[in-house]
This record gives structure tokens, C-alpha cells and sequence, in this order.
């Protein structure tokens, strides 16, 4: 228990330390495209490793594919609901689609700590802190600049916080009693939620300054989680 609050408390507390930095901090295009870039190739990499493959071991290829087209198709849906009627760049719609993004993200961290020790959910923990904080500070940054108060933006990603590390909470705790098939379907259904976020939300951010690099931080990424998943 101790270990899921704190990890919990990291991921999600990293969202509002993003937000002030955004606010209060300097943060370069180019810095905030190579931090994005090198997050999305580390939760691309973690979503394989600590989610579809223990699916796999529990559950058929098929429930798995299942699994992940779901995800996605969720994800492509409610995303394209959000630019029709939000608005994909006004400051509400920014923290909608966070939100929704980091949504299956933390309830990914929640299931992969069912049954896991510490370490062996690191990879996936690390790169959504690395994740949560270039984008919360884009997107506090993009809310600023639409004459938002720097309170009322602190008070909305706060509140982002808590609802993600809910998600995070709820997903370790409500699917610990559920049949090895059943979880094997919702950790693909996260992961392909994850998948089509990294494809519609992260990379087309990181390469929107045309900066060749990022191909090189999102190697990078992988490396680093790689080097997570070793720990363990």
C-alpha cells in the first residue's frame, strides 16, 4: 500500500511541479519537443513490456488485440469529440485532453502494481513522470498565454493531479480480485489508449518544431526505460 501511494504521489504530484515550472520557469520549444519526444519513447516501450506482455502470459493473443483496438478506438473517439466541441487549442480543451490522455496512463500504473514488486513497475512509472512534466508545463504555459490568472491554472492542474492519481488508486485497487482474463483485457485496453495518445497527442507535439533531434530523444526514451525495466 505504502508503495502505491508514494509512487502515485510522484507520478501525479509531477503534473503540478510541470504546471509551475511552466508558469514560472523558462522552457524552450526545443527543450519542451526533445523532453516530449524522449517521454513518448519510454511509455512506448513500457506499455509493451509492462502491460501486453504480462496480458499475454494471462490471456490469448486475441483478448489482447481486442484489448488494445478497443483502447484505441475509446481514445480516437473521445479525443476527436474533444476538437469538435472544445476546441484542441483553447485552455479548457488542453486540460481536457490531458486529462484524458493521462487517464489510461494511471490506471496502466495502477493495474501493473497489482502483483508487481516495487521496481518492476519503475519503467512504467518513470516515463509517465517524464511524460506529466513537459506536458503540464506546455499546457500551463499555453493556458497563461490566454490570460488565465496563474492561481486559477495552478488550481486546475492540482485538481488534474488528483484525478489522475484517483485513476491510478481506483485501478490497483478495484481490479485486484478480477480473473487473469479479465485483467489481461483491461491492461491492453490501457495500453491501447496509451498507443493512440502517444500517436494522435505526444509525438505529433514533440516534431511540431520540425527539429530532426527528437528522433534521437525518443531513442533515448527507450533506453531509459529499458534501463528502468533492468532494475527490476
Amino acid at each position: 500500500m505504502m508503495t502505491m501511494v508514494i509512487v502515485v504521489a510522484v507520478v501525479s504530484g509531477a503534473l503540478l511541479v510541470g504546471a509551475i515550472w511552466g508558469l514560472y520557469g523558462k522552457l524552450g520549444r526545443r527543450t519542451e519537443s526533445f523532453l516530449v519526444a524522449m517521454a513518448g519513447g519510454a511509455l512506448l516501450l513500457s506499455v509493451s513490456s509492462e502491460l501486453i506482455e504480462p496480458a499475454l502470459a494471462d490471456g490469448s493473443v486475441l483478448i489482447a488485440a481486442i484489448g488494445v483496438l478497443a483502447g484505441a478506438v475509446t481514445f480516437a473517439l473521445a479525443d476527436s469529440m474533444i476538437d469538435r466541441r472544445v476546441g484542441p487549442d483553447s485552455g479548457g480543451g488542453l486540460l481536457v485532453a490531458i486529462t484524458l490522455d493521462g487517464i489510461p496512463e494511471n490506471l496502466a500504473l495502477g493495474v501493473a502494481l497489482i502483483g508487481s514488486t516495487p521496481m518492476e513497475v519503475a519503467a512504467l512509472a518513470g516515463s509517465i513522470l517524464l511524460s506529466n512534466l513537459p506536458e503540464a508545463a506546455g499546457g500551463a504555459r499555453d493556458m497563461a498565454g490566454k490570460s488565465h490568472s496563474r492561481g486559477k491554472i495552478l488550481a486546475l492542474w492540482g485538481a488534474t493531479a488528483l484525478l489522475l492519481a484517483g485513476a491510478a488508486i481506483g485501478g490497483r485497487l478495484f481490479l485486484d480480485e478480477i480473473s487473469g482474463e479479465w485483467l489481461a483485457a483491461i491492461r491492453c485496453f490501457a495500453a491501447g489508449a496509451v498507443i493512440a495518445s502517444l500517436a494522435m497527442e505526444v509525438f505529433p507535439k514533440a516534431y511540431r518544431e520540425k527539429w530532426h533531434w527528437v528522433g534521437v530523444a525518443t531513442a533515448l526514451g527507450v533506453i531509459m526505460a529499458l534501463g528502468l525495466a533492468e532494475l527490476g
